[in-house]
């Protein structure tokens, strides 16, 4: 049985009546939930509590799950709305990355860069991206979907989440064009 059917057959169990389905989505999809919410907080205890807010709205939202997304798509979307919202609320800067967990939760996308200051700037210059674009990298590179459920996820068209991330690249290439070699390491990201 695969990921998503497994999810469905949770959902439906829940909505059954069946809190053992509900148990089983959070331990399937607490630890992602949480390194997420730490990475928009930097706090573990914030990040505790704001994936047992996901958890929560996921459960009152569960009857209206159509299934038009996947699951995953579907519950990564809570959460982004809600750690938003959230820092918003507390008027914290929203995606304030700690860039070092940031980086290591997708080694491959500075493999090779062997200059920690390389690495550092090309870690601030992300953070300084607008929220559009960094939006759109973190989810589509960082956490590693593919265009369809990144788009999805950020509730954008294929296409415009394209050119986010053609722009974004662009603004990176800019920022780091002084890095030498690490042009060359974001111009390859665009092929």
């Amino acid at each position: 049985m695969g990921n998503e059917d497994q999810d469905a057959e949770c959902v439906a169990r829940v909505i059954a009546g069946d809190l053992s389905g509900f148990e089983a989505i959070v331990r399937r999809w607490q630890h992602r939930v949480l390194s997420l919410a730490w990475r928009f907080c930097r706090d573990r205890a914030t990040a505790e509590d704001m994936a047992q807010e996901v958890f929560l709205k996921v459960f009152r939202s569960l009857a209206s799950f159509r299934g038009d997304s996947a699951f995953s798509t579907w519950l990564i979307s809570i959460a982004l709305n809600t750690f938003r919202s959230r820092l918003r609320a507390e008027g914290q800067p929203l995606l304030s990355l700690d860039p070092d967990r940031l980086f290591a939760a997708a080694p491959g996308v500075l493999r090779g860069l062997e200059e920690h200051q390389r690495a550092e700037a090309v870690r601030r210059a992300v953070l300084t991206l607008p929220k559009r674009y960094r939006d759109a990298i973190l989810v589509y590179y960082f956490e590693e979907r593919d265009l369809a459920e990144s788009a999805r996820v950020l509730a954008v068209a294929e296409g415009t989440l394209k050119a986010r991330l053609h722009r974004g690249r662009e603004l990176l290439r800019r920022r780091c064009a002084n890095l030498g070699p690490l042009a060359a390491v974001v111009a390859k990201e665009e092929q």
